[in-house]
């Protein structure tokens, strides 16, 4: 740090100018759908930025007959968006240059650095800080659905410092997110392996429905308890990397009316509504639980599918590019059965299945088990990370 510190002393000693976002971005414009005829544009959609990397990992390609209503912001390179819909999600990405001219919903606000004040990694990085998040709770409106509206969000004061020091203190930040590009790389070997041409000869690759592979059921009502004999797995225990999460399990008791929503080992859950709506768990273990009513139960054909190739089928791009154009778009998101049973996927003999179920889980041992190797130390450059840009991102404000 002593760069940064020195920098800071030579070029601000008696502190930093702190302005509004609004007074350090220039302003973003919406799409005319009217006028650019039948030209495409990859759709920043709300889940398409991911919680945890900040990457953008799932997008949908539209044009003037097939957006959403909400696609309507025109993103350039270097800007920073926010999900200003549940915002305490977190999701906010800088928009790297692949991406330039396309187009993010309304549910983000779009900032746009002026190049002569502030840097696009600054901005970015600020949006993490616990400062903002407690402007964001001050100011978000609404219980059930909270939201902030982007003249709030560029309420929030940040410091000034000269672009030098700006820059200095984004490169040091910037070294601590690399570990999440394994992520990236995961998702794309991922996507690699789960990508058959439905025109290729001479291979035995069907293309099926997934109603013609599985039955679905919905999950049971019932209040949760603290203690009980079966745990009662809802819709928040399924974990942004798509595992059942350990931390704050409810509970039942079993009512006779409850046998039919008994959990087996092999079934695959899904959150059918809500931010986590699409997410997917793969119940690995012998747990006796009952699965809840925002949950739908995918019981597969395991004969013709297995359990783990559809679990990873499930956390794929051509999978959630299929459930952004599913679900409802209304101020709740919805999935059901109807809509579920029309996702299409790739079934190759069960040998292919299981060898590729063998290469995708030593990829996600390696990314996501928090106990071992690679996400131990992401765990701790995460914590390093948090204080690090807490400590850079906090000045004296110049009197």
């Amino acid at each position: 740090m002593s760069r940064i510190d020195a920098l800071i002393a030579e070029h601000c000693p008696e502190g930093v100018q702190f302005k509004e976002l609004k007074n350090v971005t220039r302003s973003t414009f919406n799409i005319n759908w009217s006028s650019v005829n039948d030209a495409e544009f990859i759709y920043i959609d709300l889940t398409s930025v991911d919680r945890i990397t900040h990457a953008i990992v799932n997008t949908q390609i539209v044009n003037n007959s097939n957006a959403p209503s909400r696609a309507q912001r025109i993103v350039y390179a270097g800007d920073v968006i926010f999900g200003t819909t549940r915002p305490m999600l977190k999701r906010y990405t800088l928009i790297p240059e692949e991406y330039h001219g396309d187009i993010c919903s309304t549910g983000y606000c779009v900032l746009r650095p002026d190049p002569e004040c502030v840097l696009p990694g600054f901005i970015f990085h600020l949006l993490g800080t616990v400062s903002f998040y407690i402007h964001v709770e001050e100011n978000e409106r609404g219980a059930g659905y909270p939201a902030i509206s982007n003249s709030a969000v560029k309420r929030f004061r940040i410091p000034v410092p000269p672009l030098e020091v700006q820059h200095e203190i984004v490169k040091v930040l910037d070294t601590f997110t690399e570990l999440e590009a394994r992520r990236q790389q995961y998702q794309y070997y991922r996507d690699a392996l789960l990508t058959f041409s439905e025109h290729t000869t001479g291979t035995k690759i069907r293309w099926a429905k997934l109603n013609e592979v599985a039955k679905f059921k919905y999950g049971f009502t019932a209040k949760a308890e603290d203690t009980g004999k079966f745990r009662f797995i809802r819709i928040t225990d399924i974990t942004d990397s798509g595992k059942l999460s350990s931390d704050g399990a409810k509970y039942i008791n079993l009512a006779k009316e409850a046998s039919e929503y008994l959990v087996q080992k092999g079934d695959i859950l899904m959150a059918r509504t809500g931010a986590t709506c699409g997410k997917t768990v793969l119940i690995k273990d012998d747990i006796p639980s009952v699965y809840a009513s925002f949950l739908i139960r995918i019981s597969l054909n395991e004969a013709e599918i297995l359990p783990d190739y559809y679990w990873h089928f499930a956390q794929s791009s051509f999978y959630w590019q299929q459930t952004n154009s599913m679900v409802s778009k209304g101020g709740q998101p919805q999935f059901n059965a109807n809509a579920l049973k029309n996702i299409r996927l790739p079934v190759p003999p069960l040998e292919e299945q299981a060898r590729i179920v063998t290469i995708l889980d030593k990829f996600d041992i390696l990314v996501n088990d928090i106990t071992s190797g690679l996400p131990a130390e992401i765990s701790a450059r995460r914590q390093q990370y948090a204080y690090y840009r807490d400590r850079l991102l906090s000045f004296q404000e110049a009197t």
